[in-house]
């Protein structure tokens, strides 16, 4: 959903909120594709009609998790491996860079990547 959202506004960067209320995971499922169950093939993109979305197949990628405590941490740097890769991964799929990263309820809460 995230990758039509970037295709039809064309985002220069992207805050990526609540990464820290997935530390808990062991593993993460990315939506990656659509398809149709009939004929087996992959929509073009996220199926913006609801009737279709109800039918579709959705296909995962599975990401390992951090299972560590990222709340309130303040730098990239920080993070545990996994978090970046996971990070990394939206930024790949997506095309467009994860600038800021919430870890935590406060604005302050905030990892800011130049």
């Amino acid at each position: 959903m995230v990758k039509y959202s970037n295709e039809v506004n064309h985002y220069d960067a992207i805050n990526l909120t609540k990464l820290d209320i997935l530390d808990d995971f062991k593993e993460l499922k990315v939506a990656t594709s659509y398809s149709d169950p009939k004929t087996g093939k992959t929509l073009p993109s996220f199926p913006a009609d609801l009737d279709v979305l109800d039918k579709v197949d959705v296909h995962y990628e599975t990401l390992p998790g951090w299972q560590c405590n990222t709340t309130g941490m303040k730098s990239w740097d920080e993070l545990p491996e996994n978090a970046k890769k996971y990070v990394e991964f939206i930024e790949k799929f997506i095309g467009v860079k994860v600038k800021y990263i919430g870890v935590g309820p406060s604005r302050e809460s905030q990892i800011v990547r130049s």
